[in-house]
């Protein structure tokens, strides 16, 4: 059995063993509310569904960490056996008291079937995972095994295959000792050859380096400059931004004091006129009344368009509002 296998029968364990645990609780919260409504107040009846969410609970954290701890080979001692046995038993003793104090057999036996199906389940399910375990520990050691096997054989095909080359050098050195003379010189040639090789690279080197270096510090110009063309422009814009910006200040203030200066208003002035005077008024910090007699409408009018400007968002809306 490969490790696909393994994790295969792994996946159809977990999933039979999570479809029995869930439908055990739902059926064992179905049994036992109704008993545990009957034996509480009528006031709290509403808890009774708590006891049994609260042992299979319990149920849920025996199956879960009982798979994780025997699937790292890990035991948990004899506590987690307890608790796991505990949680058992009150799960059948839940679900059949009900049938049991009416001393109906029939439904002690059916009501026991999810509970005890659960308790072997989940002890059947961690022998299962501690087996699977060893199995895959064992699998893993054979593997280890062979691979040891297979690097042994390499290393001693590798050792022979030196054996042999170490012969072969020999055999060579041994037939090449009237030529090393030739060979020396040959080699001082190609030394020379090579040093010279070598000293024109480190000249090369040194001229790619110094053309880099003039390269790095051009852009480097460059990239100043911009950053500096960049920088000038940004100002420029501000500025022109400035001066705009004051221009229209200047021609909303000329504008706002020409709508003061007009003297009071000889009737009711067009909603929107009346409104452009309220807001120059406000703006400049007239008082209500003033702004009144300006644009000819009411003193309560002009105080929720004062209100509007000072709290656009609900203030003003609702003083409008009360002024109608």
């Amino acid at each position: 059995m490969n490790g696909v296998q393994i994790r295969s029968a792994e996946r159809a364990l977990s999933v039979g063993t999570w479809l029995i645990v869930a439908g055990a609780m739902l059926y064992s919260i179905l049994t036992v509310t109704p008993l545990m409504a009957a034996h509480t107040p009528a006031q709290w009846s509403w808890t009774a569904p708590i006891l049994p969410l609260v042992v299979d609970a319990a149920v849920v954290i025996c199956v879960r960490l009982d798979s994780v701890l025997a699937r790292l080979g890990g035991h948990g001692g004899a506590w987690p056996v307890a608790l796991r046995w505990m949680t058992g038993v009150m799960t059948l003793a839940l679900n059949t008291a009900d049938s049991a104090l009416r001393k109906d057999l029939v439904g002690v036996a059916v009501h026991a079937v999810a509970p005890l199906l659960l308790i072997v389940t989940a002890e059947t399910g961690l022998a299962y995972r501690r087996a699977i375990t060893a199995a895959v520990t064992a699998l893993e050691e054979r593997q280890q095994a062979e691979r040891g096997r297979r690097e042994q054989a390499t290393r001693e095909r590798a050792d022979a295959v030196l054996l042999r080359q170490r012969e072969e050098r020999e055999h060579t050195a041994m037939l090449a000792r009237e030529q090393r003379e030739h060979e020396a010189r040959l080699a001082w040639e190609a030394g020379e050859r090579e040093e010279r090789h070598r000293r024109e690279e480190r000249e090369q080197q040194v001229a790619r380096e110094q053309d880099a270096r003039a390269e790095r510090e051009r852009r480097e110009h460059d990239r100043e400059q911009r950053e500096r063309e960049e920088r000038e422009r940004e100002q420029r814009v501000a500025q022109q931004a400035q001066s705009t910006l004051r221009e229209r200040e200047e021609r909303a203030r000329r504008e706002r004091v020409a709508l003061l200066q007009r003297g009071p208003a000889a009737g009711k002035l067009p909603e929107d006129e009346a409104r452009a005077i309220t807001a120059a008024a406000f703006t400049e910090g007239m008082a209500v009344r003033a702004a009144a007699e300006l644009c000819g409408w009411s003193v309560g009018w002009v105080s929720a368009r004062y209100a509007e400007h000072r709290d656009p968002d609900n203030g003003g809306a609702a003083l409008a509002i009360a002024s109608r």
